[in-house]
């Protein structure tokens, strides 16, 4: 039998990550984005060795899903979702413009593999786990950037708490994406 453990990321969850990001990058981007510049952000965001800085920096907290087997705690289970997140204060303008209340953390990425959206098994228990490492930190709130596009997504972050307060734009390849900023105060509530 298995079961999804939400755990911190570990160095040696690096090649793991790399991987997951890589198949689950591509599921939040636009229609509009070409493979050459999904291909491009991944080369330059989600290898292993990128993974492993992350993993080393103090500023940064991965959270991982992981399915394995109930009696086993070793850490050897399938990765099947990840959060990362960023603290301090916002440096783009138009996300400190919207996100005023500090301390802050960013929710940086948030994937599950797509075989699983829709479930209930892994979304909700990683996001749990992401926002009370994130207010373990202190932060008086969260936030994150979500492509205007991606309808499904906006709705889960919305139903855990998040509103929109603003906007952000994003590189990918040769375009500009729109992103919402979203933040939710830190304890809050899911609706």
């Amino acid at each position: 039998m298995t079961r999804t453990t939400i755990r911190q990321a570990r160095p040696t969850d690096a090649a793991a990550l790399a991987e997951l990001a890589a198949e689950t990058f591509p599921l939040a981007c636009p229609p509009s984005t070409t493979a050459e510049a999904i291909a491009e952000f991944i080369a330059a965001n989600f290898t292993v060795e990128r993974f492993t800085e992350y993993l080393a920096d103090a500023d940064r907290i991965l959270v991982v899903a992981e399915a394995g087997i109930v009696d086993d705690d070793s850490g050897t289970g399938e990765l099947v979702g990840y959060t990362m997140l960023i603290a301090g204060d916002p440096t783009d303008a138009d996300v400190a413009a919207a996100v005023t209340t500090r301390p802050t953390i960013e929710l940086s990425k948030f994937y599950t593999r797509k075989v699983l959206h829709g479930t209930g098994s892994v979304a909700g228990p990683l996001m749990t786990g992401t926002l009370e490492a994130a207010e373990a930190t202190g932060v008086a709130a969260v936030w994150l950037g979500v492509n205007e596009e991606n309808e499904r997504a906006i709705r889960f972050y919305e139903k855990h708490g998040f509103v929109k307060s603003g906007r952000k734009h994003f590189r990918l390849g040769d375009r500009d994406e729109d992103d919402w900023v979203l933040v939710r105060p830190a304890a809050a509530t899911p609706a």
